[in-house]
């Protein structure tokens, strides 16, 4: 069939998409995973406040949502201390940045970021005709030295990424070198500060919100629980959320999720007993791997990498097995990360099924 409808670049993308769903995994092997641990959800769940407040949205699912989300907007700016304006509502921070870089990013444009970092960002950027230029980790974290220089020596960059924590190594830089890094960006460079797991990193910068060339994404799809809901959400100078305005969606928000995000994040209490679960199951994934006499990386995010402890060929069999046993499981694709698998934290139940299948997949690849 004739495809000269698309545009050359259209025609010139790879037929891929970043991610391969676990719902599509589960109707390949033809049976459902017994713990879903892969995709760094909350399997805690959500407020029971934000369920409720999502059932009674659900009667008013025949109405539009707002377009402007004021009441999300506003309560959003009353937590973090700034006025609305520096605050864009959107379908997860995935929906942010194809709109970031639709309005940043065109043929001939750079923007720079880790090899083997988050892909949907490359994904938006090679979608709309940009060019990547990228560095590797450093001691499995993203090496913001090499990102910056990268960025100064690569013409036309608009944007520079750097998420922290990290996915996909749940590392983190401290707030002290992310202040310091900010005040050396690039000249004509915005900064996408993706603190999707904000809410299990305990030393988080403090940053103007009206600092011009920093974009900070975060998320309802981690902590709180609202994966499904897709809300997220940019903090950034007026001038920067303003152009949001002129490309987005603006009819793309859920009542649903906008209402149960609302009730979420009034829910700070359901948040901290959240975290602390959190921090119980990374415990316990920790103790799962020293059995095996594997170690894991030090975790700021909801799920933890476990280094296997020899190559990549070797983890990928360590996760087929997993997936084999009815454990859905990811891993880093660029090595040397590539030598872990990445597991989701979970309540007990799963934790168990975890443990079992672990156990089994080392036993057989001894």
């Amino acid at each position: 069939m004739s495809n000269d409808f698309l545009t050359p670049l259209a025609r010139e993308l790879p037929a891929s998409v970043p991610f391969v769903g676990p719902e599509a995994q589960e109707r390949a092997r033809g049976a459902a995973f017994t713990a879903r641990l892969g995709a760094n959800e909350s399997a805690f769940g959500p407020s029971p406040k934000a369920i409720a407040a999502m059932q009674h949205a659900a009667t008013e699912a025949w109405q539009y949502a707002d377009p402007e989300a004021h009441e999300l907007k506003h309560a959003l700016a009353e937590f973090h201390n700034v006025s609305p304006d520096h605050i864009m509502i959107g379908e997860g921070i995935d929906g942010l940045l194809a709109n970031l870089v639709r309005l940043t990013i065109t043929e001939g444009d750079h923007a720079v970021t880790s090899l083997g970092a988050y892909p949907t960002f490359n994904y938006h950027v090679v979608g709309f005709g940009g060019t990547l230029a990228t560095v590797p980790y450093q001691d499995d974290r993203e090496d913001i030295t090499a990102l910056w220089e990268k960025a100064r020596q690569t013409p036309r960059t608009k944007l520079m990424y750097l998420s922290n924590p990290d996915n996909p190594m749940g590392t983190a830089h401290s707030a002290k070198v992310i202040e310091a890094a900010i005040k050396d960006i690039p000249a004509g460079v915005l900064l996408v500060l993706d603190e999707a797991y904000a809410d299990t990193h305990r030393d988080l910068p403090q940053i103007d919100a009206n600092t011009p060339n920093v974009i900070r994404m975060r998320t309802f799809s981690k902590a709180y629980g609202l994966a499904g809901a897709r809300v997220g959400y940019g903090l950034s100078a007026p001038e920067v959320i303003a152009a949001f305005n002129k490309v987005r969606n603006h009819f793309g928000m859920s009542r649903v999720g906008m209402a149960g995000a609302l009730a979420a994040l009034q829910d700070q209490s359901y948040l901290k007993q959240t975290v602390a679960q959190i921090d119980e199951s990374k415990a316990r994934i920790a103790e799962i791997a020293r059995a095996h006499a594997l170690i894991c990386l030090p975790s700021h995010t909801n799920f933890v990498a476990i280094d296997c402890g020899r190559d990549e060929a070797f983890a990928i069999r360590v996760m087929n097995e997993l997936l084999e046993r009815g454990i859905f499981v990811r891993k880093p694709a660029v090595a040397p990360q590539s030598r872990a698998i990445r597991v989701s934290c979970g309540p007990e139940d799963a934790m168990d099924a975890f443990e079992k299948a672990f156990e089994a997949t080392m036993a057989k690849l001894a």
